[in-house]
């Protein structure tokens, strides 16, 4: 299916596959973002519980050589510091979100390579053919949408940083066509369906 003139139905569709596609691996990015900060704070309260349940025992034995009422207070103080964070982690399962997180990425990075392979056909398959892979698609993603947990607006900054990083580290045409053979560099392809249209004229 042509897709070479801004006019064309081909490449209209193929515009509306490229946003697409877009949008799946931003929202991916957003998942992986979340789940991140998840796990760097499921560590952090780890370690607390540790430092809290140490403390607290050391601060009971204290209590039977030194002034049992300064350490009561202090050990008490520290239990209930103790019992807070547990139940917050009980209340708020970071292990179970994060593990919702990363099932939605893996998700949206399968569809993300469907949409490349559709891209990739794209000349190969009749419009109709395309149009069916696409609602397809869009049903995939918006169920993965519909079922996964919500993301913050912290995680959606760090996901646009992060397209701006692979942005700049991605090569540009010129770049990559020098590393593939002659025969399948896209300035050639240019460059003969050019030339063709000015024969054609």
């Amino acid at each position: 299916m042509d897709r070479n003139s801004p006019n064309s139905q081909g490449y209209k569709l193929e515009s509306q596959l490229r946003e697409s596609y877009g949008n799946v691996i931003y929202t991916k990015i957003c998942h992986d973002k979340f789940s991140k900060r998840l796990l760097s704070l499921n560590n952090k309260i780890k370690i607390w519980q540790i430092i809290l349940s140490s403390v607290t025992t050391g601060s009971f034995v204290l209590s039977l050589i030194s002034d049992e009422q300064l350490s009561g207070i202090i050990g008490s103080a520290l239990s209930l510091s103790l019992l807070i964070l547990n139940t917050f982690v009980k209340n708020f399962d970071i292990v179970e979100n994060t593990q919702k997180h990363q099932m939605a990425s893996n998700q949206l990075w399968e569809i993300g390579e469907e949409y490349i392979s559709l891209l990739t056909d794209f000349e190969s398959l009749s419009q109709e053919e395309i149009v069916a892979r696409r609602d397809q698609l869009h049903k995939k993603t918006a169920a993965v949408y519909h079922n996964s947990p919500k993301i913050d607006a912290k995680s959606c900054k760090e996901a646009k940083k992060e397209y701006k990083r692979l942005e700049a580290q991605s090569f540009t045409e010129k770049e990559i066509d020098a590393m593939l053979p002659y025969s399948i560099r896209r300035r050639n392809r240019e460059m003969i369906e050019s030339v063709v249209t000015k024969t054609d004229k």
